[in-house]
């Protein structure tokens, strides 16, 4: 009995807001299956939801907060959520306390599993991340075998437009997810191909290959300078050399990121931390010996500076969780003498901060 009241649920509930419907002022989202008509999204940027649970007892959205959802005579459940912020957002149903995805929404991964998503559309003059009129680049997905980790994996590669015909090489950015998140989200959740193209197009970014790696292994710093670097370098044209390459992050890909050029600085030029830094109390060295960069750093402070041509560290304000930890690293940074570029938005730990984050750093690589 439980297994089909589960199975009707999910063929009828519903969620998220694009492809417009002006005659009602709201949006379907852009990543709502086909045929479903919520939830929805609002000129004032709130997302209508409504969803079809006749026996449920209780139904909650869980986007941000908890919304609690209303009932009505068709045994639909129906809410509306506060204004949110323009850009990706998670969410979860709640349907008598069980957290399911929403069967009308694609999925993605992300908080460690499968979660629903919804997108607010940017205002009308900001196209940076919208699918645009002008050449695309490709992302495709390769498997190989890693000796590290004992398993076949897999990296996502964005290339260029006009990459399948020239016969030029391109500089490479190794561009690293979050924790609970895996080699898919940026160029999902991220919309790293989008972001590209249209910087492309502008001529405001130089024509490169992005690398969207795997970072839930055990040595990731092994695993990208011995496997998936010489992979990317056999398969792919790219120009070979330091001042090709670019390695960045966000959040736990950004101290994995921080870790890997203090060891490695002959192997970047340049680096981007987003919503990141070192923990400033660490005691059981979960990412690795802290004190040991800071000495590093240090005790060379010239090498480096002058290793890096961009040090870019990036912060979603002081809602970010990551705050604290990343403004005592730059306090560390200052004493030291370190070079950066610090840039700050609002948004917190979240994905409309790394969409930021990428298209700002991108316009800085390979110059």
């Amino acid at each position: 009995m439980k297994i089909a009241y589960l199975s009707y649920l999910f063929l009828v509930l519903g969620v998220s807001g694009y492809a417009q419907d002006k005659t009602v002022g709201y949006e379907k989202s852009m990543w709502a299956v086909r045929n479903s008509e919520y939830p929805r999204v609002t000129s004032d940027h709130r997302a209508i939801f409504k969803i079809v649970a006749p026996d449920a007892n209780s139904v909650q959205l869980d986007l941000g907060r908890k919304y609690n959802m209303k009932k009505n005579i068709k045994g639909e459940w129906e809410c509306i959520t506060d204004s949110l912020g323009a850009g990706f957002h998670y969410y979860s149903l709640l349907i008598d306390g069980v957290a399911v995805n929403d069967p009308s929404s694609e999925t993605f991964y992300g908080c460690g599993r499968m979660m629903s998503g919804i997108d607010i559309p940017y205002s009308d003059d900001d196209v940076r991340f919208s699918i645009s009129n002008v050449p695309h680049g490709e992302i495709s997905m390769k498997r190989y075998f890693s000796k590290i980790s004992n398993e076949w994996r897999r990296i996502y590669v964005y290339t260029p437009p006009f990459y399948n015909k020239d016969n030029k090489e391109y500089p490479v950015l190794y561009l690293q997810h979050g924790g609970g998140e895996d080699e898919r989200g940026w160029s999902q959740q991220g919309l790293t191909d989008i972001i590209l193209d249209n910087l492309i197009a502008k001529g405001e970014a130089i024509p490169m290959i992005i690398v969207m790696t795997d970072g839930n292994t055990k040595d990731f710093t092994g695993s990208l300078l011995n496997e998936c670097i010489p992979l990317v370098e056999n398969a792919y044209r790219v120009k070979k050399g330091k001042e090709h390459r670019a390695l960045a992050g966000l959040s736990m890909g950004g101290i994995q990121t921080l870790n890997t050029v203090i060891e490695n600085p002959d192997m970047f030029s340049y680096v981007g931390v987003f919503s990141s830094g070192w923990f400033s109390n660490d005691k059981n060295k979960m990412f690795g010996d802290v004190e040991k960069y800071y000495n590093m750093l240090q005790n060379d402070t010239k090498k480096y500076n002058e290793s890096f041509k961009q040090f870019f560290i990036t912060m979603g304000g002081k809602e970010d969780i990551a705050y604290s930890n990343c403004q005592n690293m730059l306090k560390r940074f200052d004493e030291i003498g370190v070079k950066y570029t610090y840039f700050e938005t609002p948004g917190g730990h979240t994905w409309p901060v790394w969409r930021e984050s990428l298209y700002r750093f991108a316009k800085l690589l390979f110059e």
